[in-house]
C-alpha cells in the first residue's frame, strides 16, 4: 500500500519560505540538498511523518503559475482560535474563520493563509474526519 510522504512546491527566495513555515506550521528543516541548479529542501515537525518539500531553482526570478488545478495543501491544529490568534499576531495575516455546514451539522471550522509565494493552506480544527 502506498504512503504519502511529501507534496512539493517550487519558491523563489528559500529564506522567506523557511521563516513562513516555521512560523506559521512549526516546520523546521529535515534535510538539504544543494544541486547544480536547484536545491530541495525537506520540511516537518515531530507530529508528522508527511514533509512539504520546497525546490529553490537559483535561475529562477519569475513568481510560479499555480495554474487552475492547484487547491491547497491542509493541517489540522487542536485549537483553531488560538492558532488563528498567534498567526495574526506573527503578522501571518489568517484569513476570518470559517464553518463548513453538511446535513445541518458542523463538518468543518477552517481558515487559510497564503504562503510567499502565493501557496494556500487550509488550517482546521480538528474534528470528524480531520484529525
Amino acid at each position: 500500500m502506498a504512503k504519502i510522504i511529501h507534496s512539493m512546491i517550487r519558491v523563489l527566495d528559500e529564506e522567506r519560505s523557511l521563516a513562513f513555515y516555521r512560523d506559521a506550521l512549526g516546520l523546521e528543516i529535515a534535510d538539504r540538498f544543494p544541486f547544480d541548479g536547484f536545491t530541495l529542501v525537506y520540511l516537518r515537525n515531530p507530529e508528522n511523518d508527511m514533509e512539504i518539500e520546497i525546490t529553490v531553482n537559483h535561475d529562477r526570478a519569475e513568481p510560479y503559475m499555480h495554474g487552475d488545478g492547484y487547491g491547497h495543501v491542509a493541517v489540522a491544529v487542536d485549537d483553531l482560535d488560538a492558532e488563528h490568534a498567534r498567526m495574526g499576531a506573527a503578522g501571518l495575516e489568517p484569513l476570518p474563520i470559517k464553518e463548513f455546514l453538511r446535513e445541518g451539522a458542523l463538518m468543518a471550522r477552517f481558515f487559510f493563509i497564503i504562503d510567499p509565494d502565493g501557496y494556500k493552506i487550509e488550517v482546521l480544527q480538528k474534528h470528524g474526519r480531520y484529525r
